[in-house]
């Protein structure tokens, strides 16, 4: 137990494996780079999960964090209050120009004394998934304090959304393969409408305005069809981050929603957790189209990972009907408001506003976006490329022209993630699928910290093509990119599909499995060495002993077909 070889046997340390865990070992970081206890340095492309804002080992954060300590490292927020809070909340309320007026924070670990080379974190919440909620509650109840009768309850979210982990979060999310197991522990409170997804929903000839406006249907559609008079909210990531893959809204989107909520008297929360606070290129992702939430969540860069804290940001009409009824928010937790994180957080959101960080951010995301565009546009397999700011995607597919994806028995973004983490390739690649329907669909995420040069994303760039020439070129080599062999593929993944819609590639009843093994042992998606993929092509197409998650070899018996179309 405790043993430090990533290679040896399991030690105690549990995340998803059951088995040994299939990653590298981190001895230390600099401000761009991960270097782990074999020597081998890995440019942080994605900023961990698109947190990282100031770089790693920031001189000004650690102080910031170990000032704190010396002053006071805990206290409970039903008794106290510091001066780190108070002043991270107008720190933030200043940030939005006065559209929010109070921020609530959630999601604090418990940080002990930090030593010259590493701070120890004990996370006691999930911060953003706990954030959402915290949001969910406060729109409850707000209509309980305006009406103590209230039949408001419902929310309405997006399909292809991601707003957390926790069992209410996942119910208002639409991340397929992380949902599906824990379907029958959902509230049914909650209903999906279409996404802003101009590559994959916009129609044949249709305008960009045509398609907000059909989309604002859509939405006064889904609040008929629940009851007007049931709704608290419409939740929306205004940039979707994981699970679509970084989408920005059509001009006019965010209006247009905000329009058919006011009509309704429903709230509209924005969950700006990965795209906010500068990672869009402005402070928050939502200035860039004007139209303010009555609430806001942010995270993950709000501590740019030197501490575990999200944030809540509410309006003053919010805050006026609490103010009128109870005056108190029916809500507490024991690591809520830590002083610690409280006070790292403030140091990086003073560092971002005095290095004009969001600048750099816009800059540099244009660089980003133009020597991608540059590099990958006549890439046969890449879809699409999308993005603002630091926060892009490249969407690939197995056909251009009708978009289809590739079937997930190929597991293709994992690879490239697995790829990106060899020796030579050097580059953390954030993957993901799903983009396409929710189960199929290949994407990776690029989110480097803001602090980014000319240089550093020239060199992103670089190792991003290469990743990319590598896997196809295997992918090609094992003949996996045969027409015969992808149809095959689908074929034997819609056979597989489950009767309680857990979805392609399911094991074991009521879709408990996700992309798990099953009697004929389609193992796909999996996350370790060797998801082995048997039995599993169609009736000429037989994959053997397949795909390893780490190398991407394997052997395939196979028949002829044609390439498939460009």
């Amino acid at each position: 137990m405790g043993s430090l070889d990533v290679e040896g046997p399991p030690t105690g340390y549990f995340y998803r494996h059951t088995d040994n865990e299939p990653y590298a070992l981190v001895k230390s970081c600099s401000p761009l780079y991960v270097e782990t206890v074999h020597g081998q340095r890995i440019l942080d492309a994605t900023g961990g999960a698109s947190v990282s804002a100031v770089g790693h080992r920031n001189a000004r954060v650690r102080k910031a964090i170990n000032s704190q300590l010396d002053e006071v490292e805990y206290c409970h927020p039903s008794f106290f209050k510091t001066t780190a809070a108070l002043q991270l909340a107008d720190h933030l309320v200043e940030s939005t120009d006065g559209e929010l007026t109070r921020a609530c924070f959630t999601g604090s670990g418990k940080l002990t004394k930090l030593n010259p080379h590493f701070s120890e974190l004990q996370a006691n919440e999930r911060s953003g998934s706990e954030a959402v909620e915290m949001g969910m509650k406060l729109a409850r109840q707000y209509f309980l304090e305006i009406d103590p009768n209230t039949r408001r309850h419902r929310f309405i979210a997006r399909q292809g959304s991601w707003h957390g982990c926790t069992i209410g979060t996942l119910a208002v999310g639409d991340f397929k393969v992380r949902k599906a197991p824990y379907m029958p522990l959902l509230p049914d409170n909650v209903s999906h409408v279409l996404p802003c997804h101009p590559y994959r929903g916009l129609k044949k000839n249709e305008s960009h305005e045509a398609y907000v406006a059909r989309l604002a249907q859509n939405l006064e559609d889904e609040f008929q069809r629940v009851g007007p008079e049931t709704v608290c909210a419409f939740i929306v990531e205004p940039i979707v981050g994981t699970a679509l893959g970084c989408v920005p809204p059509l001009p006019g989107y965010l209006e247009a929603m905000k329009a058919v909520c006011n009509r309704h008297g429903a709230l509209l929360i924005y969950d700006e957790i990965m795209c906010g606070l500068g990672r869009s290129g402005t402070r928050h992702a939502w200035q860039a189209e004007g139209t303010p939430p009555d609430i806001e969540i942010v995270g993950k860069t709000l501590g740019s990972g030197y501490a575990v804290i999200s944030a809540v940001l509410i309006n003053e009409k919010v805050i006026e009907a609490f103010r009128r009824g109870s005056g108190c928010f029916t809500h507490g937790q024991t690591f809520q408001n830590l002083p610690t994180s409280c006070a790292a957080a403030l140091e990086v959101q003073r560092i971002i506003r005095e290095d004009d960080l969001v600048t750099n951010v816009a800059r540099m995301g244009a660089l980003l976006s133009s020597l991608l565009h540059a590099r990958l546009d006549a890439h046969p397999y890449v879809g699409d490329i999308r993005g603002r700011g630091l926060f892009w995607c490249i969407e690939f597919v197995a056909d251009r022209a009708t978009k289809a994806p590739f079937p997930a028995a190929l597991n293709l973004a994992k690879r490239m993630a697995n790829r990106g983490l060899e020796p030579g390739y050097d580059i953390s690649l954030f993957a993901a699928n799903g983009s396409a329907d929710g189960w199929l669909g290949d994407h990776f995420l690029l989110c480097p910290p803001y602090i980014v040069s000319e240089s550093d994303v020239e060199e992103i760039v670089k190792r991003v093509v290469k990743v990319v020439e590598s896997v196809f070129e295997d992918v090609r080599r094992e003949g996996l990119l045969v027409k015969g062999i992808v149809d095959g593929l689908f074929e034997a993944e819609k056979s597989e599909a489950l009767p309680n819609g857990a979805g392609p590639n399911g094991a074991g009843p009521n879709g408990a499995g996700l992309n798990g093994a099953g009697e004929n042992g389609a193992v796909t998606n999996g996350d370790g060495q060797h998801d082995k993929l048997m039995n599993g092509s169609g009736p000429d197409d037989k994959l053997m002993n397949g795909i390893d998650g780490i190398s991407g070899t394997g052997a395939i018996e196979r028949s002829q077909g044609a390439p498939i179309a460009a």
